[in-house]
């Protein structure tokens, strides 16, 4: 199960990951390899065909919304993906990190994702959107959190060094602060706060409705063998697999993946069981 992907179709391609030059495999240096056929090409029929490769049963679309709407790909988009195929794909919706007196707005989107569209949760940005957030902790992301928890559905974020213009954005603690103040709301962090892996370990350890997501900073940057000491011993039930495509090819990350140490048993619950069993699979009978 593949947590975290942006297939190449409709709005999707607009976003900067999709262009060699600034991501993809130029991203995450030539470990990777070259761009999958699919990203180059911009072809939802090649990707799926590279899932079907790489064994890939499911996969989950993460819509984005950030202040730049050039960056952003609107929910309908989301879930138009997942119709087309629903036993393949989970949607996410995109939830903007609301400006003062948007609230309102924010949570009426977050409603018609999910009961009028059907996605499955929420991703937010708090740092990526250069919005006014001081942070995921930041008090007026807690209505959000608030109608997610009410609704029962994940919300998945995206936090590493990237995240934001201060590098204070990726620290796991304000993470820590909102599991704790949502004990009921389940939390995946894309990125996994890196380059705090042992820190991260160590939230996931406090709180266990968080759940890491390596994704490609899970292979060959410092510290990445953290996340594989933690689910080999401690974590086993909460890290998931994630290649964060188009950033890299599935297939290549997958093999990456087989590489790292992970004990048999623990590889196949970071590769499918952990997120077979938060996505609610087999109650949806997939």
């Amino acid at each position: 199960i593949d947590f975290r992907v942006r297939p190449p179709t409709r709005t999707f391609p607009n976003l900067t990951i999709f262009r060699p030059e600034l991501g993809g495999a130029a991203m995450v240096g030539g470990w990777a390899g070259p761009a999958p056929r699919s990203q180059l090409e911009k072809s939802m029929p090649l990707f799926l065909e590279e899932l079907a490769e790489g064994e890939v049963t499911h996969a989950v679309v993460w819509g984005r919304a950030v202040a730049n709407e050039a960056e952003s790909t609107p929910n309908d988009d989301v879930a138009a993906v997942v119709a087309e195929h629903p036993k393949l794909f989970t949607g996410l919706a995109g939830i903007k990190a609301p400006a003062p007196g948007e609230i309102r707005a924010t949570l009426d989107e977050l409603d018609r994702a999910i009961l009028k569209l059907g996605l499955h949760g929420i991703t937010l940005e708090p740092g990526f959107s250069f919005s006014e957030t001081n942070g995921a902790d930041d008090p007026r992301l807690y209505p959000i959190y608030e109608r997610c928890q009410e609704l029962g559905v994940l919300i998945a974020f995206t936090i590493s060094v990237r995240a934001g213009p201060s590098i204070r954005l990726s620290n796991p603690s304000a993470i820590d602060k909102v599991a704790g103040d949502f004990p009921n709301l389940k939390l995946v962090i894309g990125h996994s706060f890196w380059p705090w892996v042992t820190q991260s370990c160590a939230v996931a350890f406090r709180r266990d409705n968080v759940w890491l997501l390596p994704d490609f900073y899970g292979v060959r940057l410092p510290g990445h063998k953290g996340w594989v000491d933690a689910a080999n011993s401690f974590l086993s039930e909460r890290i998931l697999f994630g290649s964060a495509y188009p950033v890299t090819d599935p297939r290549v990350l997958m093999k990456e993946y087989a590489k790292l140490g992970y004990k048999e048993g623990v590889l196949q619950k970071v590769m499918h069981d952990n997120a077979y069993e938060l996505l609610g699979l087999a109650d949806r009978g997939l």
